[in-house]
């Protein structure tokens, strides 16, 4: 299976969500998204393959997003792209590509649905447990 994980090492979702890759047997294309961002055709694709829009795909925390006003209701996708191309940083991980689709993996666990069946336990790094040493999903409180 071909799998593109948009990723940025220093998050701890975008680490839990290459660990539930990994965990389902697959090695992903990992691009750090930082490093070498989506073109803006790219990301236009990803966002509208994904069912959301440039809006909902914007980070806030630990961005530049206020100082440059992006909070603007007015302001249309072409310039919240413009941001985005400007800034990699407000583009909100991790993307992942599939076969079965993309999907902004928020939660990381969102995941699930674009992969093959886990093939063990795995534990976030926070300690929850997402799946039993048989792969099946654990409920949740």
């Amino acid at each position: 299976m071909d799998v593109i994980i948009y990723h940025n090492p220093d998050c701890g979702t975008s680490r839990n969500t290459l660990g539930l890759i990994r965990n389902a047997g697959v090695e992903p294309h990992i691009i750090e998204y930082l490093k070498t961002p989506p073109s803006r055709a790219l990301l236009a694709q990803l966002i509208e393959r994904a069912g959301l829009t440039a809006r909902s795909i914007l980070r806030e925390k630990g961005t530049p997003y206020a100082d440059l006003g992006l909070d603007n209701p007015d302001l249309a996708d072409n310039a919240l792209l413009d941001a985005m191309m400007a800034h990699p940083i407000l583009i909100n991980r991790p993307l992942v590509v599939s076969p079965e689709g993309v999907k902004l993996c928020r939660p990381s666990e969102a995941v699930l649905e674009l992969l093959p069946p886990q093939q063990g336990e795995f534990v976030k790094e926070d300690g929850e447990r997402v799946t039993d040493e048989h792969g099946r999903r654990v409920a949740t409180a």
